[in-house]
């Protein structure tokens, strides 16, 4: 257990971190997963809203640090490839 102030402040900020970030992740996976399942039925319009809504959490997440940038990117790199499959 930490013994300084500072130290135990830390821990605090830590865990309340950790829960946001967590928060964070799950509504971002939710959206992509979504947007996957709207790719795989062919629904164009349904898709190209999913992956707008997929992208801008995506982003947000990356901005706040609870996802890595270059891992945001590459799933919505990603996701606009499978979008582009199917509106041709």
């Amino acid at each position: 257990m930490a013994n300084h102030k500072s130290a135990k402040t830390r821990i605090k900020r830590n865990n309340k971190r950790n829960i946001i970030n967590s928060a964070r992740r799950s509504r971002v996976r939710t959206f992509v997963k979504k947007a996957l399942e709207a790719i795989l039925t062919c629904n164009v319009e349904a898709a190209t809203k999913a992956f707008q809504t997929a992208e801008s959490e995506l982003a947000r997440a990356a901005q706040k640090g609870a996802v890595e940038r270059h891992k945001a990117s590459r799933i919505v790199s990603r996701l606009a490839k499978k979008l582009k499959s199917i509106s041709k």
